[in-house]
């Protein structure tokens, strides 16, 4: 046996989604899992992949038990696992190559082996001609062939694909599954596991798995369950083995058919063309639907039925044809006429912070729906799309179906008079898509909307009244699904759908075996383990993460001009230079001596004289205004008081909004008071002598300038806050896209991921820092006293720190907004108050000066003033390095134990 289940449950926090399943599937087959959405198929199949960690029974998979780390990491290197969802397992700024080749990568196969698969999968699929096309531009249906490319590299003894046709036009899924009939030929032993929504597909597999609740209601050879149902089709055999309450009424048998009453139509174009740049997405497409005309769009992925939809929504432009509603031209202002369509995207396009009831409420407002009417139309909509028992659940958290599900309800809550709905039930179970499609038939018939649906269900197109096949842009054929089939000779329309296709298709190469040659030549890279095996994982990972970093125009940015800005800022806006600080003077003895006291301040280059002072009431309003910011009061008598030596008071007013800048005026102006007392003194008895004379001398810092213990704390602000913010965005991102999948479902490790993720951020904060170097030394005019190399060193190991950092929060939350915010926080708040930066850290009290001493920018603080301002060398900072090297392990180590090789 492949597989051996026994009891397995699994819970998500007190929603259980498998029961005490056990299940034996053979070696070499091909098994179809389905049931409907949220029944817990793909649970199942990521425990048997190793994604899923085993929480109770037992998991064999090609004789490894998945609850044993060990057995786990061995039988990785054999699986490929398609996860379900678009895409999901992809990077959209990697091209389709480079999406297969670190795929490669990740599963240890050469250069030459990996070329030839690439080449091969890429005829296969049909992407041959978009090998630099990026993933996020294709469209849905090309990033399931892509997905389907890079779980088929490796060549893996067990293949799971949960999902993998959803959105996938006819065409391209016989295409799909002629390439896997294809590897399984040439390797018989390959056994093949997919969840699939296309029961026609199902069909083709040996081996049915039906499952509802978390529960298995029917397992065996797909010809045996078709007999024992006695269906005639997998999907009415499906529908039967479900409860009776959840089967479908029976309504879409009788349907009345559609009449043309005659009317002007409800939609109409007329030579729409739509240009991208030098690309055509739909070229000269001409169409006419009538009143409460169900009409139906298919075509191969990628040709232009997304593009035609936008169109006459009015959410993209025609660059030339013109399009109708309602006989009225679309514009994107034209709110009236919009708000008698509803719009149901191929993506999901609902807030994923709202729960499913208070996106249904919030849809309701936005089309005006009158308050007192909205909460019991939301319950209306949620009873019929089967919502009510996940009306509090946030869409995240919901199956792909069920969000379909969700979408469709928002498209139809205002009753529209015309339905748009691009790709409706992808995802959706058999069950669902009838209770849907039967809402469809009594809005059209009985209310007399206008449905324009995409779909690649050949069931669901039997059921339109007219549908069009488009191709390239271009609509080839237009009619009524039996005439369509009777025009092409064809027994079903799936197979005149095909048949059109092909006649307009390119000719593509056959799918070819793979080299032996090439497959043998790179066989002992392909396998390599221990230490070289761990490097080319990090490599793989660190290659991806530096391509796409490098085609991230707002992240680079960001990370090479955002510290040169935040320096140049910090350099020239902070300063702690007490000079042309506004005095005003208020002199009511206005004699020779009060006017030399004066001069003495004028003469400094820190004070500047305004005008003088009439009074006290003026002199208290100017400081008030904050036209100056210091008063010198000289009181009546000055001159003739102090020759006497009756020691006369001087009052000095100083505005003491800012404490530091004020504490620096009272010394200065003391200074220059004492130095003009002194001179007094020494000028009427010279007799009279000081027993000691003091004269200070900065031995650092000559010119007692700001800038010059200001920048080398600023280097250090920028080196630690924007590389860790850009790292923290590492992981959690892939959290948020999905495509940490591909760690869960590969033989790399945890730490070669984290590695591979923290290099480019690491190399990336060297360049920035020796920007920064450079900005400070020649525009700036800071000298470098001390080594270079102790401070690059320094650097290094601080930015190694840094980076680590940002991983470390980004393994522990959710969300990249949380990881901004987070790493923001941390950073900011420890560099700027108790590095050193505004007070030396030997000054701080009790936990203060803890957290200086274990947060890594005190050190880095210490080695960057020591080499600017000091000019110290590598043989001083020994503890500082220590320092900074013990805290980037201690992080990196906290990030690897974090971060788990598997979902829970």
């Amino acid at each position: 046996m492949a597989i051996v289940l026994e009891d397995v449950s699994h819970r998500y926090g007190p929603v259980p989604s498998l029961h005490n399943v056990s299940l034996q599937l053979p070696r070499g087959g091909a098994v179809a899992f389905v049931g409907p959405d949220g029944v817990g198929k793909s649970t199942l199949l990521g425990l048997i992949s190793g994604v899923k960690r085993v929480q109770q029974g037992k998991v064999g998979v090609l004789g490894f038990d998945l609850a044993r780390r060990g057995d786990r990491s061995a039988f990785l290197s054999r699986v490929a696992y398609m996860p379900q969802g678009l895409g999901r397992n992809l990077y959209p700024t990697l091209s389709v190559a480079e999406n297969i080749d670190f795929f490669g990568r990740l599963f240890g196969l050469g250069g030459a082996e990996r070329r030839a698969h690439m080449q091969r999968l890429l005829e296969a699929t049909g992407l041959a001609p978009f090998p630099d096309r990026p993933a996020g531009k294709l469209s849905g249906g090309m990033k399931q062939k892509l997905g389907l490319c890079c779980a088929l590299v490796h060549d893996p003894d067990l293949l799971i694909l949960d999902e993998p046709t959803t959105g996938v036009d006819p065409l391209s899924r016989r295409q799909f599954w002629e390439l896997v009939d294809a590897m399984r030929a040439e390797r018989p032993e390959l056994t093949v596991l997919v969840s699939t929504a296309y029961m026609e597909e199902a069909e083709r597999f040996d081996h049915l798995v039906a499952m509802d609740e978390g529960r298995i209601i029917a397992q065996g050879p797909t010809r045996d369950i078709l007999a024992r149902t006695g269906a005639a089709t997998l999907e009415q055999a499906y529908i039967s083995l479900l409860p009776e309450a959840k089967r479908p009424a029976g309504e879409l048998l009788n349907v009345a058919p559609w009449q043309d009453k005659g009317e002007a139509p409800a939609i109409e174009a007329q030579h729409l063309v739509r240009r991208f740049g030098d690309f055509v997405a739909v070229d000269d497409v001409s169409f006419r639907i009538g009143r409460g005309e169900i009409f139906g769009f298919l075509g191969s992925n990628g040709c232009g039925k997304t593009t035609t939809m936008k169109m006459l929504t009015g959410l993209l432009d025609a660059s030339s044809g013109t399009a109708t509603l309602f006989g009225r031209p679309i514009t994107a202002g034209d709110m009236q006429t919009r708000m008698r369509v509803g719009y149901m995207s191929q993506a999901f396009s609902l807030y994923e912070e709202l729960t499913v009831e208070q996106n249904l409420a919030l849809h309701a407002r936005l089309y005006r729906v009158p308050q007192g009417e909205a909460g019991a139309l939301v319950n209306e909509v949620m009873a019929q799309y089967a919502l009510l028992d996940h009306a509090r659940a946030l869409p995240a958290a919901l199956p792909l179906g069920i969000r379909q599900r969700l979408q469709l309800a928002a498209a139809c809550l205002h009753k529209p008079e015309i339905l748009i709905l691009d790709e409706p039930t992808s995802g959706v179970d058999p069950a669902a898509r009838d209770m849907f499609w039967g809402h469809l038939l009594r809005l059209s018939r009985d209310d007399g909307v206008t449905i324009f649906v995409s779909t690649h269900f050949m069931n669901e197109a039997e059921r339109c009244d007219r549908i069009s096949l488009m191709d390239r842009g271009r609509v080839l054929a237009v009619g009524t699904p039996e005439e369509l089939t009777r025009q092409y000779h064809a027994q079903r329309l799936e197979d005149a759908f095909i048949a059109v296709l092909e006649d307009n298709a390119a000719p593509t190469a056959p799918v070819a075996a793979p080299d032996p040659g090439a497959q043998n030549q790179d066989e002992a890279d392909n396998r390599q383990s221990g230490l070289a095996g761990w490097l080319g994982f990090a490599w793989a990972f660190a290659r991806r993460e530096a391509i796409e970093l490098a085609r991230d125009r707002i992240r680079m940015g960001f990370a090479l001009a955002g510290p040169i800005i935040l320096l140049c800022i910090c350099a020239f806006s902070i300063s702690f230079d007490v000079q042309n600080i506004r005095m005003a003077v208020l002199d009511h003895d206005q004699s020779a001596t009060s006017r030399d006291l004066t001069r003495r301040f004028e003469g400094s280059r820190y004070f500047v004289e305004t005008r003088p002072i009439a009074s006290e009431e003026d002199a208290h309003g100017r400081l008030r205004e904050g036209s100056v910011q210091m008063v010198l009061d000289i009181p009546p008598a000055f001159g003739r008081d102090l020759a006497a030596g009756r020691k006369p008071d001087v009052g000095v007013f100083i505005d003491g909004a800012s404490p530091f800048l004020a504490a620096n005026i009272q010394g200065y102006a003391d200074a220059i008071i004492l130095a003009y007392s002194l001179d007094r003194l020494g000028a009427a008895s010279a007799a009279v002598a000081l027993p000691a004379s003091i004269e200070p001398r900065f031995i650092y810092n000559q010119d007692f300038r700001s800038i010059y213990a200001i920048t080398p704390g600023v280097l250090m602000l920028t080196m630690i806050l924007i590389p860790a913010m850009l790292t923290a965005l590492g992981i959690v991102r892939e959290k948020e896209i999905g495509s940490i999948i591909n760690l869960y479902a590969s033989p790399a490790g945890a730490g070669a991921f984290l590695i591979g993720k923290q290099v480019p951020y690491v190399a990336l904060a060297m360049v920035s820092y020796g920007t920064l170097v450079a900005l400070i030394v020649t525009v700036l005019g800071v000298p470098l006293k001390g080594s270079l190399s102790a401070l690059t060193m320094g650097a290094l190991l601080f930015v190694l720190a840094s980076t680590g950092l940002g991983m470390m929060i980004s393994t522990f939350v959710r969300t990249q907004v949380a990881a901004i915010f987070a790493t923001a926080l941390i950073c900011l708040i420890p560099s700027v108050n108790f590095s050193g930066l505004l007070y030396p850290v030997s000054t701080l009290l009790d936990g203060s000066y803890w957290i200086g001493v274990i947060f890594p920018s005190s050190w880095f603080q210490i080695i960057s003033l020591g080499t600017f301002t000091k000019g110290l060398g590598p043989a001083s900072f020994g503890t500082a390095y220590l320092a900074l090297g013990l805290f980037a392990l201690i992080v990196i180590m906290a990030s690897r134990l974090m971060l788990g090789k598997q979902e829970v």
